[in-house]
């Protein structure tokens, strides 16, 4: 019984096929387009609120490193904002 039943799935390595790429590229931008208008909204619940010194309670504080988000094209490079 010392069958090895384990199969490789080597679909998900990156390609130069123009397709996939221009896939990936507006799988990214929607990505981040949804990032942004759930950060944008979150802000906007906050807009008003200050501190006592009248600084903002919540302020953006850049970008978090990238990261990878797995889509149905394989992996999408993404920046998430903070």
């Amino acid at each position: 019984m010392d069958k090895n039943t384990v199969v490789e799935f080597t679909g998900r390595q990156e390609t130069a096929d123009p397709l996939t790429e221009l896939l990936r590229r507006g799988a990214r931008e929607l990505l981040q387009q949804a990032i942004e208008a759930k950060l944008s909204t979150f802000m906007e619940g906050f807009k008003n609120r200050r501190l006592d010194d009248d600084r903002a309670v919540v302020v953006r504080n850049g970008h978090l490193p990238r990261r990878d988000i797995q889509t149905g094209i394989g992996p999408v490079k993404v920046n998430w904002l903070c």
